[in-house]
């Protein structure tokens, strides 16, 4: 029977998608629920698994934009995978002849030795050599030519390679936040000394515990829900010529993941403990990376936090990511000296960057906002565990 293979919807809203990659060749065997290709939309890469075995038949070309619904691929379901196997092994002796006949013919090309020598020590294609001496005959100075013409232009290649649709859709609305929005950015610092010392204090109680990590994500998450509360404002977004405000509080988190930057989302994160946070943030993280995060799970943020520290960025002015009208930009902790009572203190300094949207957030919210979260985070006992640090790590 001969199956063919339709895309799916990958969600709402989304009419095409682009075929990114197939991880499989035309003819190949392939299992049911093997994932076969890796398809592109503007909101998320998926993988697209077989729907049954049997043999395969690419009809649609990588980079090539399909419609939802169309045919992408056909699977024989009556090839069983012996035969497949046999039909390679007979093709593969095949090329094996030609290539035996193919080094039959190279041989009979004539060289010098020291010709030779430099073509096996360079690892080089002698049917690539144009010979100079008596009857075509390969020399010295015909090989070192050939290499000389090569290096000349070695390094200096390019290449062009489409953008995926994810990559477009990131780059206009990229474009589109600049353009769109009235984009401003508020900078502040804070001391770690408090954090830092209750992850060195509690770090391994709460992994033997939970088995799971105190990062910090789940400080500036609980930061970040209990700074909205005070300013609302952080929280809503503008639609048409209303602005919404929402009495939930859904927090992306930035993710680097292999096709690119994915924002999943934590749902209901004023709801969570620190032990929920750290558990969901490690979970949509590596179904991101491992490339099985779904548009569902990236839809729908109120508010994102974008961590360029991991990579070493001292300071940046994040990109606000829309509809949502501001985004926390975390940095690397460096030792930095402080003035404190009059005395110079050597003490571990993040700096907070807090870009919004100036249409809906006014110059207040936005400082406001941000000097909530540092007194947060510069007491994460009292304002960020109610003074119980036991209970709140559920130790």
């Amino acid at each position: 029977m001969l199956l063919e293979m339709l895309v799916p919807s990958p969600g709402e809203s989304i009419s095409e998608v682009e075929i990114a990659e197939w991880l499989v060749e035309d003819g190949d065997y392939v299992e049911k629920d093997q994932a076969i290709a890796e398809i592109d939309s503007d909101k998320a890469t998926l993988e697209l698994p077989a729907e049954q075995s049997g043999k395969i038949k690419i009809v649609v070309g990588e980079g090539e934009t399909v419609a939802v619904g169309d045919v992408v691929c056909i699977i024989d379901t009556t090839d069983s995978k012996q035969s497949i196997s046999s039909k390679k092994t007979n093709q593969n002796d095949s090329v094996s002849s030609v290539k035996k006949s193919e080094e039959k013919t190279n041989k009979q090309v004539k060289l010098t030795p020291l010709a030779d020598a430099i073509i096996k020590t360079n690892n080089l294609d002698q049917n690539h050599v144009k010979g100079s001496g008596e009857d075509g005959k390969i020399t010295k100075n015909d090989v070192l030519e050939m290499m000389n013409s090569s290096s000349n232009v070695k390094g200096r290649d390019y290449k062009s390679k489409k953008m995926s649709s994810l990559r477009r859709k990131i780059a206009t609305r990229l474009v589109a936040v600049k353009n769109e929005t009235a984009m401003l950015t508020t900078f502040n610092e804070v001391d770690m000394s408090a954090i830092m010392e209750l992850r060195s204090e509690f770090k391994q109680k709460f992994i033997e515990k939970h088995e799971i990590n105190l990062g910090f994500m789940s400080f500036f998450t609980k930061a970040v829900t209990h700074a909205l509360l005070e300013f609302p404002d952080v929280n809503a977004m503008i639609e048409g010529e209303n602005i919404v405000h929402f009495n939930y509080m859904d927090i992306g988190i930035a993710v680097s993941a292999p096709k690119g930057l994915m924002v999943p989302v934590v749902r209901n994160a004023q709801e969570l403990s620190f032990k929920d946070i750290e558990s969901e943030i490690k979970r949509l993280a590596i179904k991101a990376r491992d490339g099985k995060i779904t548009v569902d799970e990236m839809l729908g943020g109120t508010f994102t936090i974008t961590n360029g520290g991991v990579f070493g960025s001292m300071l940046s002015t994040p990109i606000i990511n829309p509809p949502q009208s501001a985004i926390l930009g975390m940095h690397n902790i460096v030792d930095r000296p402080i003035a404190i009572d009059g005395e110079v203190h050597v003490r571990p300094i993040m700096f907070l960057a807090l870009s919004y949207d100036h249409r809906i957030i006014d110059g207040k919210s936005s400082v406001g906002f941000l000097c909530s979260i540092k007194e947060c985070l510069e007491d994460p006992k009292q304002y960020l565990m109610n003074n119980n640090i036991k209970e709140a790590l559920e130790l």
